[in-house]
């Protein structure tokens, strides 16, 4: 045990995010309760639009780190975790991942006015559904990873090529493109219904995040932030995600433990409960200590994420390697302690292992974070 408490920060949530925490978990107990999730994740679409207003409009969460002036309310990263955790713990089927965690994390770091003002107001009022388009059908997370090529210039542009992968890509009304320029990778704003652009909704492993194929022929588009500076905004913007799937991974992983545990208190075998046999408590007490740690990672990456010091792009990497092999492996345990009962369809114990394989992959699998890691820190 002695090596696992080093881990452990002592992070003590205010009694503001506490409250913030509760009200969120009741709201999404009462909204994405499993017959929900299993409801929307079969419509095309994903999500329900009613609850999606009220996110907006009653519970101000699109708007949460959107800055005041812009419409939303200006809190932290800290915060923003804390929601994106009860989320995970709840499989919200909804486009909040790339609405705010991408899109609206683009445009506050873009150093764009001007977007700001045209776009933050609609995706804080939850009038608009927004999204990044940067992966192509390579798969790769990287900046090499971005071949699409956008001709122009000043404010007349359009963009030719194919992004895959994107997430909520066809729903979203804003899409923010990655795409190269004689500078480098520069950023684009596309409208979702703009011409030349096709859409197509892929199936999915994990039904409960949709994914997009998008393609663009000769789609007007409008440059956001500096041309060639597309990466630099990116790559924080990737870090800052890194570390919203790793709060949102800890919320999934606390609720098939505590899946776990119940289950093996109320399942009888032999004449007692499979909680009190050896190989059980094992399993239990080693999930525990995944997930407590994985928390300390994720919010560890809140609190650099919530101060943009330097310390996050390390962070960020270490948060998303170990969180996703955390929750990926609590949602196997969670499968075992089960038996034949938790590889059944009407079991929700598949829907988190496939919310945990989607995630461990989504923006770079743990290999691919170890050895970005390995390279931020100079080994």
């Amino acid at each position: 045990m002695g090596c696992a408490t080093i881990t452990v920060m002592n992070f003590a949530f205010t009694e503001e995010q506490e409250e913030l925490r509760k009200t969120v978990r009741q709201f999404l107990e009462a909204k994405s309760a499993e017959e929900a999730v299993r409801e929307q994740m079969e419509t095309e679409a994903g999500f329900d639009a009613a609850v999606w207003s009220q996110m907006g409009e009653q519970m101000g969460l699109q708007g949460l780190i959107v800055p005041e002036e812009f419409g939303g309310s200006g809190y932290s990263y800290v915060e923003l975790g804390i929601v994106l955790e009860e989320m995970g713990r709840s499989l919200l089927c909804a486009p909040f991942f790339s609405t705010v965690v991408l899109a609206a994390n683009t445009l506050i770091h873009s150093g764009d006015d001007a977007a700001k003002a045209a776009h933050l107001p609609g995706i804080a009022a939850g009038e608009t559904i927004a999204t990044v388009a940067f992966t192509e059908p390579s798969g790769k997370w990287d900046e090499a990873g971005i071949t699409m090529e956008a001709s122009g210039s000043g404010s007349d542009w359009t963009l030719n090529g194919t992004k895959m992968f994107v997430l909520d890509g066809h729903t979203a009304n804003l899409i923010i493109v990655a795409a190269r320029t004689g500078k480098g990778v520069s950023l684009f704003t596309v409208a979702g219904d703009a011409a030349g652009l096709t859409r197509t909704a892929l199936s999915t492993m994990d039904q409960t995040r949709k994914q997009a194929k998008l393609e663009f022929s000769n789609t007007p588009a409008t440059l956001l932030g500096a041309e060639g500076e597309g990466w630099t905004i990116l790559n924080s913007v990737l870090d800052l995600a890194a570390v919203g799937l790793a709060a949102e991974q800890v919320g999934g992983a606390q609720k098939v433990l505590e899946m776990a545990v119940e289950y093996a208190k109320v399942r009888v075998q032999f004449g007692r409960p499979i909680g009190s046999f050896q190989a059980i408590k094992h399993k239990c007490a080693d999930m525990l200590l995944e997930v407590e740690s994985a928390k300390s990672a994720a919010y560890y990456g809140m609190w650099c994420a919530a101060e943009m010091n330097d310390e996050l792009p390390s962070v960020a990497s270490l948060a998303k390697a170990y969180c996703s092999e955390a929750y990926f492996h609590a949602t196997a345990e969670n499968i075992q302690i089960h038996g034949g009962i938790g590889f059944t369809w009407e079991h929700p114990a598949h829907l988190y292992f496939k919310r945990a394989k989607s995630s461990e992959l989504l923006f770079g699998d743990p290999t691919y974070h170890r050895e970005l890691l390995a390279q931020r820190i100079g080994i």
